[in-house]
């Protein structure tokens, strides 16, 4: 059965004709064409499909899309500004945290949204905050360390 829905996506309003059965993570990419958001496992356990809902980070392939709806969604296409790589995407490169690519996206939501609620996490807010965010080639540390620098530059451009 096929439903009309609005959705919020990176700040643009889109009206889709979907599947009602269809996941989040299916609409974005196939209807939308935002493939920077990543089917892993399809199961909810590794984090490579997160994006935001309402500041907070969801599970894509877990999420249908009809229950997106009256939600902003920020997908990684979402979080440059004119061009300008966010700090936290900046970091990423900067420490070498990104090896295969795949989980990265997953990976800078999650941190965007820790970020946001907490910014100046310590050591173990990040890695509390990165929990079911999997990363099967960089172990972790160069991730840890760019949230760290990130959290850093954002308090400095704030100017706190």
């Amino acid at each position: 059965m096929k439903q009309t829905i609005d959705l919020d996506i990176n700040g643009e309003n889109r009206q889709l004709q979907i599947d009602c059965h269809r996941t989040l993570l299916q609409v974005l990419r196939d209807q939308l064409r935002l493939t920077g958001t990543k089917e892993g496992c399809d199961t909810g356990n590794c984090g490579a499909c997160t994006v935001l809902a309402d500041g907070k980070p969801i599970l894509s392939c877990l999420t249908l899309a009809v229950e997106a709806q009256g939600k902003k969604i920020v997908t990684i296409e979402g979080m440059a500004n004119h061009g300008q790589l966010h700090p936290i995407q900046q970091a990423f490169i900067d420490h070498g945290a990104i090896q295969c690519g795949y989980c990265t996206p997953g990976m800078i939501l999650s941190a965007r949204a820790l970020l946001d609620r907490n910014p100046r996490p310590s050591l173990q807010d990040v890695k509390d905050g990165m929990y079911g965010n999997l990363c099967r080639c960089t172990g972790y540390t160069r991730i840890v360390q760019a949230i760290q620098a990130a959290a850093a530059k954002l308090a400095q451009d704030r100017g706190t």
